[in-house]
């Protein structure tokens, strides 16, 4: 199955980012749609009216975020793994989104940069 690799600077620290990933309320901020998200392994989650959601698989908070996304169209989960990490006041956030359907792959990466990550850091260089 395909995958998916971006990075991103972030003009935040690692804990901002972090919280940017897991938190519901800054979820809603840069995504401008109702979020549902916890911070803990096992937490699942739904974005976008329930088109996407899944479970936290692995949390080591403000480094790295695993999740089992699925998509209300595919047959079976994909994985998302979020890598974070300092670069003086900014953060490098890693991307790898694995097992992605084929039908999907060009929608879901740009999709990270129009409406996720790229909404993500957009909201971050506001702030500055």
């Amino acid at each position: 199955m395909p995958k998916i690799e971006q990075k991103y600077e972030m003009n935040a620290t690692p804990e901002q980012v972090f919280d940017a990933l897991v938190n519901p309320d800054t979820i809603q901020h840069w995504s401008g749609d109702e979020a549902k998200m916890g911070p803990d392994v096992g937490d699942t989650f739904t974005l976008w009216g329930g088109q996407m959601f899944g479970t936290n698989i692995e949390v080591v908070k403000n480094k790295k975020l695993v999740q089992e996304w699925c998509y209300d169209q595919w047959d079976a989960p994909s994985k998302v793994t979020f890598t974070l990490k300092a670069k003086g006041k900014k953060t490098i956030v890693e991307l790898l989104h694995e097992d992605v359907p084929e039908k999907s792959l060009r929608s879901i990466d740009e999709g990270w940069d129009a409406y996720y990550l790229g909404a993500m850091k957009d909201m971050f260089d506001e702030k500055k």
